[in-house]
């Protein structure tokens, strides 16, 4: 158990998530169940902590239309060099708009590296607070999320993102 690590949960309308927070700031956001969830995680279990009211004020205040809520908490996630420049370069993206894998890869400078990156996405650790639902296949189709399909449809949706709609089996 890692003494600088706190984990609790916060409640929202697409399931719950669990936070890890560190010293520097929010490590993880996982949904249950998420595709690369870290399982169970080498954390304190500090329901009480002072990041949670803040997160779940937070987390709220962008479920009832304020897309810029979450701006400003501070970011720790853990990864490689790529994924840590991949997963910042989605906080430029702005609520409401989207982005395709070859355009980010194309703005980082790697062109080829569409399939790279969007390996990158799939395993970003701060689920919403790094937008990696805010990315789209290159049709401007909705493509994999860790989370599912229909949350990423309805963060979309909540955010009034133009994106194609399918058809999401239940």
């Amino acid at each position: 158990m890692n003494p600088e690590l706190h984990q609790f949960r916060l409640d929202t309308p697409l399931g719950p998530l669990t936070a890890l927070v560190g010293e520097s700031g929010l490590r993880g956001l996982w949904f249950d169940a998420q595709r690369h969830h870290p399982g169970a995680l080498a954390a304190r279990h500090k329901p009480a902590h002072p990041w949670r009211s803040t997160l779940q004020a937070r987390l709220d205040a962008y479920f009832a239309g304020q897309g810029l809520a979450l701006d400003g908490i501070p970011l720790d996630p853990q990864g490689t060099d790529f994924q840590r420049t991949v997963w910042l370069s989605l906080l430029d993206i702005p609520p409401g708009h989207c982005r395709r894998y070859g355009e980010l890869a194309r703005q980082l400078g790697r062109p080829l590296a569409a399939r790279a990156l969007g390996a990158a996405v799939g395993r970003n650790p701060i689920s919403i607070l790094i937008p990696c639902h805010r990315v789209l296949g290159s049709q401007g189709r909705l493509t994999g999320y860790a989370g599912g399909l229909a949350r990423k449809q309805a963060l979309l949706r909540l955010e009034g993102a133009f994106f194609q709609e399918e058809r999401i089996a239940a």
